[in-house]
């Protein structure tokens, strides 16, 4: 069989941008994207919010503030002319007492070096854009957005198999070969072989990396994030998207409100350990994978680092009244008679062995693979800008071939 130039694995929105991307620029190249599911988009990409992330709270020069800068504006750029619908409705970030306020500011300012839109603002200015929010103070963000992800995604699976790419689902990856000519990939769909290999496997990233051979010190920790809808006669009470100051102390957003592109009111989510990458129900248990988890240092030294937040998380999970009182520090007037579940997606974190969080995007390479071994928000936000980073080093190595 004739090598393709490029194997794509993973039809999350991270791979379908890489195969775009890569095919705008290279229109004569032979690829597959393989996806273990029977559709594209099944897991993060699908279950996330929908959020068009504007860039203000990462570290100024990360790979993750540039990357979401010039990506939302691609992403935009491609949702005009495909007809995606999205909506800038604008985010606010609320400090709810005097002692997120210095907090509140630090924001501000690393979102003015990001080159962010936004402005800081009183109780006044907030109650008239957020009328029914707690805080004295916050960001305002009117260029923030919401999406529909898994919509951008069918269009862009579109767009690869229009350029002559070829999708294959159903094609769960079983093994990985790297030689001096090639890349095998065995799968449920056969046997594929390819010039170049791309790892966008989410959730199962790092499994692929150490299949293929490659020495990973970092590992995919899953974490469930939980979700409540409003009721339709609470909806009125959001009106664009209200987050939360986040606690510096701990490496998670807290739950916060986000309209949705097609109607409703969504919050959450918290983060409690999954026990399954896969697990997006309390009970969802995968022994082999939760045991990699648990035997993982980096996740018992996490662990022992943020356990009494942990705690909290998990009660949170199992008692509603507890994640009402979360919501109330931002909306007093919901009632856990306004909330009505929704499902649950799930984070893929690479923890490092020193317990830490691995914050920005991550890439793993060889001669003829690169693994994305993290991709956290904003990933669906920046796809096409990470998808044109990862395509330029897949150009790189098929020219020198």
């Amino acid at each position: 069989m004739t090598p393709y130039d490029t194997i794509i694995i993973g039809g999350g929105i991270v791979g379908l941008a890489t195969a775009y991307r890569l095919l705008q620029a290279r229109p004569d190249t032979s690829l597959a994207l393989l996806e273990k599911e029977t559709q594209l988009a099944q897991h993060q990409t699908g279950r996330n919010s929908g959020v068009l992330h504007a860039g203000i709270y990462y570290k100024p020069g990360s790979q993750k503030a540039v990357t979401c800068r010039a990506g939302k504006q691609a992403l935009q750029s491609f949702c005009e002319r495909e007809g995606i619908p999205f909506a800038l409705c604008g985010k606010v970030i609320v400090a709810v007492d005097e002692s997120e306020i210095a907090t509140l500011d630090t924001i501000f300012e690393r979102a003015q070096a990001n080159g962010v839109v936004c402005r800081r603002i009183g109780r006044s200015e907030l109650h008239a854009i957020e009328p029914h929010t707690a805080g004295i103070a916050a960001i305002h963000v009117p260029e923030t957005g919401i999406v529909d992800y898994p919509a951008v995604c069918r269009h862009l699976a579109a767009r690869i198999v229009e350029a002559g790419g070829s999708i294959h689902t159903d094609a769960r990856v079983t093994n990985l070969t790297e030689t001096g000519q090639e890349v095998v990939v065995e799968s449920h769909a056969g046997m594929f072989f390819g010039r170049t290999v791309v790892n966008c496997a989410g959730l199962y990233a790092d499994t692929l990396a150490r299949m293929a051979g490659l020495p990973v010190q970092s590992q995919i920790v899953p974490f469930r994030g939980e979700y409540f809808v409003l009721a339709q006669e609470a909806e009125h009470l959001c009106r664009g998207l209200i987050y939360p100051v986040p606690d510096p102390r701990f490496p998670f957003l807290g739950v916060h409100f986000t309209r949705m592109i097609h109607g409703g009111v969504e919050c959450g989510p918290n983060a409690v350990l999954a026990l399954a990458r896969e697990g997006y129900r309390k009970w969802d248990v995968n022994g082999r994978e939760l045991a990699n988890t648990l035997s993982f240092a980096g996740f018992r030294k996490l662990a022992k680092r943020y356990w009494r937040y942990g705690a909290g998380e998990m009660w949170r999970s199992f008692n509603k009244r507890a994640f009402v009182t979360a919501l109330q520090r931002l909306v007093p007037e919901i009632g856990a008679h306004h909330l009505q579940p929704a499902p649950a997606g799930i984070r893929a974190q690479a923890i490092a062995p020193d317990g830490s969080l691995v914050d920005d995007f991550a890439f793993a390479e060889s001669a003829r693979m690169v693994h994305v071994l993290n991709a956290p928000s904003p990933a669906a936000t920046a796809c096409l800008e990470i998808g044109r980073i990862i395509a330029a080093k897949l150009i790189d190595r098929l020219e020198a071939r």
